[in-house]
């Protein structure tokens, strides 16, 4: 498995592209503007999507799903403890930044530790609540990497104060979720760069 990034101008956000060399095929990460520049990573990875994984509802990492899907006839999947941030424009943000208000649609909605398996890799959805009361991270084991959206940056956390954030309730995730995995483990966040599980039990003045 490699990971291609796709740096998004709407809020400067990480669109990430999973890819299985050896199916061809690939998952898009958090496809939040920018439909054209996706589109163009896609044709430069050479890999084929057949699907899309949300790690929360907020519209920067959401913004252009509908259409990606849609280019590529492929399903949405997300925590289904997000579905009300998802769905509510007031919660997503999208009603009050220089969006039109809009309710996200997504295909599936996965549990708390449930594993699944899309273009030949094997994931763990995480739920991961604090940013959003949603939110959640996808853990790919046999690669050793994560994809943390905004729970967890490089020595930093995701922000409390947007509707339904809880600081406490971030820490308590991020401490419970993540901190348990290997500290080898590659972390991918929705913003700025990677870094490790290991560095962040070091250097993370928040945790």
């Amino acid at each position: 498995m490699k990971v291609a990034h796709v740096l998004l101008p709407v809020c400067a956000m990480n669109c990430y592209l999973a890819i299985n060399d050896a199916t061809g095929e690939s998952i898009i990460v958090d496809p939040g503007s920018s439909p054209e520049r996706i589109k163009k990573a896609v044709e430069a990875s050479g890999a084929r999507p057949v699907a899309i994984i949300l790690t929360h509802g907020h519209f920067d990492h959401v913004g252009a799903a509908e259409e990606i899907a849609g280019e590529y006839g492929i399903k949405v999947y997300a925590y289904e403890g997000e579905r009300e941030t998802l769905e509510n424009p007031s919660v997503n943000l999208s009603a009050d930044m220089i969006f039109k208000p809009k309710a996200y649609h997504v295909d599936v909605y996965l549990k708390d530790e449930q594993e699944v398996e899309l273009a030949g890799l094997k994931f763990k959805c995480l739920a991961t609540p604090g940013h959003t009361p949603g939110g959640c991270c996808f853990y790919f084991a046999d690669a050793g990497l994560v994809f943390t959206g905004d729970t967890l940056f490089c020595g930093s956390v995701g922000r409390t104060d947007f509707p339904g954030g809880s600081m406490a309730q971030l820490v308590d995730s991020i401490k419970t979720k993540l901190m348990v995995l290997p500290d080898d483990t590659i972390c991918y966040p929705g913003h700025e760069s990677a870094t490790t599980i290991g560095d962040e039990k070091i250097y993370n003045p928040y945790l």
